[in-house]
């Protein structure tokens, strides 16, 4: 016999309150609201991010995986911001064929990830729906007050900086829809791993405060985000694709190819940092990355220009052509 499917308020009980049990804001899940205060000297930051099925993920990716790109998208919104994670609120929209083994290992992927970067769920809501699997997060961080990264703080000379390791996620994905054949196992392991699951930046995020002039994460491409922070700050950037730190896999995947380069250049969902900072904080900056264990490469400078305007030059110095920017919705 088939036992009968959850109804909401069991599968709350069941599957998040156990989330929720660390924070004791969210008040056990037992009233319609999170009540939380925020430590003197500090501010909140807030961030929300949505992902879809067959949009931000596909319909047969592990449950554990999709759990954790939700949370660390947000986080990686948070680092960004310069601020240490504290809790989310989480909205689901599950078809009624999602069964309870799905939602098993989804909570589980969560549990383990808010373990790992020490945010706590404070509430939310769950509805069914008759269309692809939505979910939602909204990520609250503390920052010290009036010290929040911003996108518009970068100035002319300063030079831009990035974080890991860019691309990879981007030709993940061109492995994902079978695009890319003959990638040797390991690589292949590698690049869909930081497709599934990125390494949102949180031990250095809040340690950019104080070094960094303008900071933004590597969501939509990095020439693209790097043009929201160009925009905002009124400059314009020049990168050298020399510089931008690609992993072992993606170097094996790009080889000389021009059109790879460009995808790991304008490619989305790499989760990485990317800030502008003045020439002085420079062995500050490598200092931190020691400590913290996250590679930080210099990649170019911010210029005068046309704001939001990203040159990339090649190895002698003449512009790149690229087809695209980076990803948009729309």
């Amino acid at each position: 016999m088939i036992p009968p499917a959850l109804g909401e308020f069991d599968r709350i009980t069941r599957y998040f309150k156990p989330l929720a049990a660390g924070f004791p804001g969210a008040r056990g899940l037992r009233d319609d609201a999170a009540v939380f205060g925020v430590p003197e000297g500090r501010e909140l930051v807030v961030t929300a991010d949505a992902m879809v099925e067959g949009v931000h993920f596909f319909p047969d990716d592990a449950a554990g995986d999709i759990a954790a790109k939700l949370l660390r998208t947000n986080l990686s919104d948070l680092a960004a911001m310069g601020a240490e994670p504290l809790a989310y609120t989480l909205t689901t929209a599950l078809p009624r064929t999602v069964d309870e083994a799905w939602l098993a290992a989804f909570t589980a992927g969560l549990a383990a990830d808010q373990a790992r970067f020490g945010i706590g769920l404070a509430g939310g809501d769950s509805v069914s729906t008759r269309g692809p699997i939505t979910l939602s997060v909204t990520a609250f961080g503390l920052v010290p007050a009036g010290r929040a990264l911003p996108r518009w703080g970068g100035r002319v000379g300063d030079r831009l900086f990035v974080s890991g390791t860019i691309g990879d996620a981007a030709l993940g994905l061109e492995i994902a829809y079978g695009r890319l054949p003959g990638v040797h196992p390991a690589a292949r392991a590698h690049l869909l791993g930081r497709l599934r699951r990125p390494d949102p930046r949180t031990t250095l995020g809040h340690r950019l405060i104080g070094l960094a002039s303008g900071a933004l994460d590597v969501s939509d491409g990095l020439v693209a985000d790097l043009g929201h922070l160009c925009a905002e700050s009124g400059c314009a950037a020049r990168i050298d694709a020399a510089a931008v730190p690609l992993s072992d896999a993606a170097r094996a995947v790009i080889g000389g190819d021009a059109v790879r380069l460009a995808q790991a250049l304008t490619g989305g969902d790499d989760y990485e940092l990317v800030f502008s900072a003045p020439e002085s904080a420079t062995a500050d900056l490598m200092a931190l990355a020691a400590e913290v264990g996250v590679p930080i490469t210099a990649i170019g400078a911010l210029v005068d220009g046309p704001p939001g305007v990203v040159t990339v030059r090649d190895a002698q110095g003449a512009p790149l052509t690229l087809a695209r920017r980076g990803w948009d919705h729309f």
